[in-house]
């Protein structure tokens, strides 16, 4: 063990007890040291009266409020020092209380105070030696150079205490912001569950809604059609299953604190199997075009695309009784465009819920836009630009 963690404990108990309590403590200590030469009095030539050992306690007594009342002690030990020194029965040979009082004023007054303190006591100290003819040059540097010591020892602690602070006001600030960034974190990925369980639900129960509502239909004039419409409801179910299973497993793992849960996404790669579960489940004829060369995106970019690309087939199976639908990817330099139109009944369909609200979320938190409305030839069109990635703006640049 060092010396340094052996003293952290005695040091830590010491910042954090009684101020009262340490002072008092001190102010006895330096009466004990200012009454040695009572309690020794062979050691020394100086004469002892019960006067001087008062002045003498005057100099330790109001170290007891020195944090309380650092300017009122510091003048109450500044008036009895030179008071004793005068007396001479018997001086002080070591000036304790003025140190602790520079020392006190230098760690907690004003600038002015303490700068006027300081002068003060060294003017003090070579007025009043000089009156004293035995006094030699040797002990006027003693003294001073003990004032002087302690007011920089005080100045260190203002100093100290000054950077700790700044450093638990930085760690408070930082912990501030680490816990907003947290929620703020937990908030947007909150949001984004509920969309993809939204996404997930809308687009599978639409698709076995249809198939169940062709069901009993196809029984009757199609048995083995019939068949395969249920598998096809089954299929449908047991995969929205899975991804609802995933999202439920991601929101109820244990995660250290701070770090925020991720879901496995689907990216543009899955819109052609997207595009073939409709037309299989349904019946729409669904074609998917693309033009243009296809490049990466940012991974929430490659979510919103192909959320949105769902959710708008998804409105045109449930609202639109359309028969055909086509999915458009145009490919630029710095975006790339969804176009999805139906031949439908148009915005006249009515079209409930928060489908073309999730939409036009979507895109705004990838930096892009969408538009919605009636397509050239009648039905219902949704455009969707969205921002390419920027790593491959600059190449082309």
């Amino acid at each position: 063990m060092s010396l340094r963690s052996a003293f952290t404990p005695v040091v830590t108990r010491w910042r954090t007890a009684n101020p009262y309590a340490l002072d008092t403590a001190l102010a006895a200590l330096v009466l004990f040291a200012v009454s040695l030469q009572w309690i020794f009095p062979d050691e020394g030539d100086d004469r002892l009266t019960w006067q001087g050992w008062l002045l003498g306690a005057a100099t330790a007594v109001p170290l007891i409020w020195r944090r309380r009342s650092p300017c009122a002690s510091a003048w109450a030990v500044s008036s009895a020092t030179p008071a004793q020194a005068l007396y001479h029965a018997p001086p002080p040979d070591v000036m304790y209380g003025g140190m602790v009082v520079l020392y006190t004023m230098a760690a907690l007054a004003r600038p002015w105070q303490r700068r006027l303190m300081l002068t003060g006591w060294v003017i003090g100290v070579v007025v009043t030696m000089r009156h004293q003819a035995d006094k030699q040059p040797f002990e006027y540097a003693f003294h001073l150079m003990g004032l002087v010591c302690a007011y920089a020892l005080g100045m260190l602690a203002r100093v100290q205490r000054a950077y700790t602070t700044e450093l638990e006001d930085r760690a408070r600030r930082l912990e501030r912001e680490r816990a907003a960034d947290t929620a703020r974190a937990r908030a947007e990925e909150r949001s984004r569950i509920a969309r993809d369980m939204h996404d997930i639900l809308a687009h599978a129960v639409s698709l076995m809604v249809v198939q169940a509502e062709a069901g009993p239909v196809v029984v009757r004039k199609d048995p083995e059609r019939a068949e395969a419409t249920f598998d096809t409801i089954a299929t449908t179910g047991r995969e929205a299953m899975a991804q609802l299973r995933r999202i439920l497993g991601v929101l109820t793992e244990e995660r250290p604190e701070g770090e925020v849960a991720r879901l496995p996404q689907p990216s543009v790669a899955a819109l052609p199997r997207l595009v073939r579960q409709v037309q299989e489940s349904t019946g729409l004829r669904t074609e998917l075009r693309t033009t243009g060369e296809p490049c990466p995106l940012p991974s929430d970019t490659e979510v919103a695309a192909y959320r949105v690309v769902q959710e708008a087939l998804t409105n045109t199976v449930k609202h639109a009784r359309a028969s055909r639908a086509v999915v458009e990817l145009d490919w630029a330099e710095d975006h790339v465009t969804l176009t999805m139109t139906d031949d439908g009944r148009g915005p006249s369909a009515p079209v409930g819920g928060h489908g073309l609200i999730g939409i036009r979320e979507r895109a705004a938190a990838c930096g892009g836009s969408a538009e919605t409305g009636s397509g050239p030839d009648g039905g219902f069109r949704v455009v969707v630009r969205l921002p390419v990635a920027a790593d491959r703006q600059g190449a082309l640049g």
